[in-house]
């Protein structure tokens, strides 16, 4: 079991059972094309609450698409986005990959200005308690560091506690200790019953962290499932290996070695 933030295991004394919530969030049949350009066909994605649901996939392959779709920032060119959750002052929570905040703020004033976009009560200590920023409420969001950046940003992706939380590459760029952090966050949003959705090419931490992961190829997304799950049906034995299968099956099937949606390897974030 991974250690669990005291502050969310006292708040959250009976914790869902991630392995049996009910749907959130779903796509069905969508498509998205940007002119002649298909980035999306016919993907389906069902989204539980008090669960980790990581997308993955090379560089390309629609994984920001497919946030924003969600999010319904963008229009699907055919298929439905429906969100099924409960009806509250805030939906959806978004961490973007490059979160940024004005300057001239402090941490506090910046999750209480966030705060005050809701209708409802926000407890400011509280967030800033779930995302180990406590002892940096007093600093100004200039002075953060890149990865406490990150994690203000999910303190605001949480503020008004949506049901649904979506972080897109919330470990893009930073050191390994503050990579894990944020995941840790994601994990224990999940064990509080949130709906989190996320993509990372850090295929080690998706596979410690997250319930279920879907990889993008293609367009579509070609498998969903535990990452254990994944790699025991591909005869691997790890995320890593089972991510490498599907998608140079999905290649061999569609003669897409070259396409330009396939370009990168997720596994790259793990080396930064």
């Amino acid at each position: 079991m991974k250690p669990k933030n005291p502050a969310t295991e006292c708040a959250n004394a009976a914790q869902p059972d991630r392995n049996a919530a009910t749907t959130v969030l779903a796509g069905e049949s969508i498509e998205k094309r940007y002119g002649s350009v298909e980035v999306l066909s016919d993907v389906s994605i069902e989204i539980p609450a008090a669960a980790v649901t990581a997308l993955v996939g090379p560089n390309g392959t629609g994984k920001t698409t497919l946030l924003r779709l969600l999010l319904e920032l963008e229009a699907p060119t055919s298929g439905a986005v429906t969100y099924e959750g409960p009806q509250t002052a805030r939906r959806i929570g978004y961490l973007p990959q490059r979160p940024s905040f004005r300057p001239g703020f402090t941490v506090a004033e910046t999750i209480e200005f966030y705060a005050s976009l809701v209708e409802t009560a926000v407890d400011s200590d509280r967030i800033l308690d779930r995302v180990r920023l406590t002892d940096a409420r007093n600093r100004p969001v200039e002075a953060l560091s890149g990865g406490m950046t990150r994690l203000l940003g999910v303190g605001q992706s949480i503020v008004g506690s949506p049901p649904v939380v979506i972080f897109d590459e919330p470990a893009s760029g930073l050191d390994p200790t503050m990579a894990n952090r944020v995941f840790e966050v994601a994990d224990e949003l999940a064990a509080a019953g949130t709906a989190v959705v996320l993509t990372s090419h850090n295929l080690s931490l998706v596979s410690r962290h997250a319930d279920r992961v879907g990889v993008l190829s293609d367009g579509t997304v070609t498998e969903l499932t535990a990452p254990q799950t994944l790699a025991t049906r591909y005869g691997v034995g790890d995320l890593r290996e089972a991510y490498h299968a599907v998608v140079t099956a999905d290649r061999a099937d569609h003669g897409d070695g070259n396409d330009e949606r396939h370009r990168g390897d997720p596994t790259d974030g793990e080396r930064q």
